[in-house]
């Protein structure tokens, strides 16, 4: 089983770790493909970058379709998401609706913990898009600056910690989400140092496209997920230009 694992940042680091991260759950004999995206920020944060980060993903999607069983949308918001899954026949997860889904199978009420302040409306955006702001104790956010986003948990390791037991007895958590691809793997080096669960969203998100993968869903030709109509384009890369405009069998 082959899945992309899309990174639409830019940080080439940032992919490394979610790399190692996703192995640490990946099945024998899936192999997991990086790619970072070769245009945008380094980390996105924003509405805007969102934006440019949809077109990012998509596009490696679109490069990478023909050799993959499913993908992962490697950034916390799920950046073209649903673009995608109108576009591709494949399995395509998102690193924060897995990580949500699978809280909300540990516990009733989940809380997210992330690294930068300027990441909470646009999270609190995602969390409503998927349909779980009930399900949401609180959104906590790291509000200082850091050196490097490639380390950024290791610099902040305990500000992290100490926010994720403020969700648990501020808020009533019952479980924690560890948002943001720079923080890919720390969940394995801290669960024993907060009281309930912690979700990493590639780990949960890889073991959701491996379960995909295997159950075999057909595509949707009707649905509000049915592939548009082919449409020409201006601009794009060939490979997403020819998915757009159904030249891709």
């Amino acid at each position: 089983m082959k899945i992309l694992v899309a990174n639409p940042n830019t940080s080439s680091g940032v992919t490394d770790r979610l790399v190692a991260s996703a192995k640490l759950v990946a099945s024998p004999g899936t192999e997991l493909l990086p790619m970072t995206a070769a245009y945008g920020v380094p980390y996105i944060a924003t509405r805007a970058e969102a934006a440019v980060g949809a077109v990012a993903a998509l596009e490696m999607l679109a490069e990478r379709r023909s050799g993959i069983d499913a993908a992962i949308v490697a950034a916390f918001g799920d950046p073209g998401l649903g673009g995608a899954r109108e576009l591709f026949d494949f399995p395509i997860v998102g690193m924060a609706e897995a990580a949500m889904l699978s809280a909300c199978m540990l516990g009733r009420s989940f809380a997210i913990v992330s690294f930068a302040k300027a990441l909470e409306p646009w999270f609190a955006e995602i969390v409503a898009w998927h349909g779980l702001s009930g399900r949401c104790a609180a959104i906590r956010m790291l509000d200082e600056g850091f050196r490097s986003i490639d380390d950024v948990q290791d610099e902040k390791e305990a500000v992290l910690i100490e926010l994720a037991l403020r969700t648990v007895t501020d808020d009533g958590a019952d479980v924690v989400i560890l948002a943001g691809a720079p923080l890919a793997g720390l969940a394995n080096k801290i669960r024993d140092r907060v009281p309930v669960p912690l979700v990493d969203g590639i780990q949960a998100a890889t073991v959701m496209a491996e379960g995909l993968v295997r159950m075999r869903p057909r595509k949707a030709t009707a649905g509000t997920y049915r592939r548009p109509a082919a449409k020409d384009s201006k601009g794009l890369s060939a490979a997403l230009a020819n998915v757009i405009g159904h030249r891709d069998s």
